[in-house]
């Protein structure tokens, strides 16, 4: 595969808050990149892998948010997180599986969720959604299509097939980039792709375990 046709894609669900940091950073990939968004499921995610998500762990959900809070500050990103968070993201998930999506159609809903910090929990909330993204009719009734619930599973199995254990995560060539704070490796990545292949990185892929907890 050549530099020019290089493709990856980005597994996000629409509850992130660090995905929605992380879109602002495409402008820094390479032309030569082509990223497909693909929504996917956090939760099944990870129930999948026997985690729980930081919002689920009352004292890490305070500085979960302090800390998307102040990279946004930092990066002089507009945020403002919405009313009740973490919400249920199905029906915005499926919305945006019917809409294709494309990345006008990823960038207005992270925009209405986390830039204007207006909530996707209710179905007006959708509907008000499906208004900002140009649905004609019902946004609910195109988000509850048996093609857009199959389209969100088929993502979300896919995700799990490669090993994405998170969002948002860049997938590339077989190798994974996980979280807003992987943005610098992906970009170092792309430029040096034997970058772990040497030194530390080489030895980190064999490590071996030292100690395994009972669960």
């Amino acid at each position: 595969m050549t530099e020019a046709s290089l493709k990856a894609d980005w597994y996000f669900d629409i509850l992130s808050p660090f995905a929605y940091l992380q879109l602002q950073e495409f402008h820094r990939f390479p032309d030569s990149l082509t990223v497909t968004p693909k929504p996917v499921v956090l939760g099944a995610i990870l129930k999948h892998w026997g985690q729980i998500g930081p919002a689920e762990i009352a004292p890490k959900r305070v500085q979960t948010y302090r800390t998307v809070q102040f990279r946004a500050d930092t990066r002089g990103v507009p945020f403002n997180v919405p009313p009740r968070h973490p919400y249920n993201p199905l029906m915005a998930l499926r919305l945006l599986c019917a809409l294709g999506p494309d990345w006008a159609t990823v960038r207005a809903a992270f925009n209405y969720s986390f830039r204007d910090g207006l909530p996707l929990e209710t179905p007006d909330d959708i509907e008000a959604l499906g208004k900002l993204l140009g649905v004609n009719g019902s946004a609910v009734e195109l988000a509850s299509a048996q093609e857009a619930k199959d389209r969100l599973r088929a993502n979300t199995d896919e995700a799990l097939e490669r090993g994405v254990y998170g969002v948002p995560t860049f997938s590339c060539e077989g190798e994974l980039f996980w979280g807003d704070d992987s943005t610098d490796m992906f970009i170092a990545w792309l430029a040096d792709r034997d970058l772990f292949s040497r030194g530390g990185m080489a030895r980190i892929r064999d490590l071996p375990v030292g100690a395994v907890r009972n669960r």
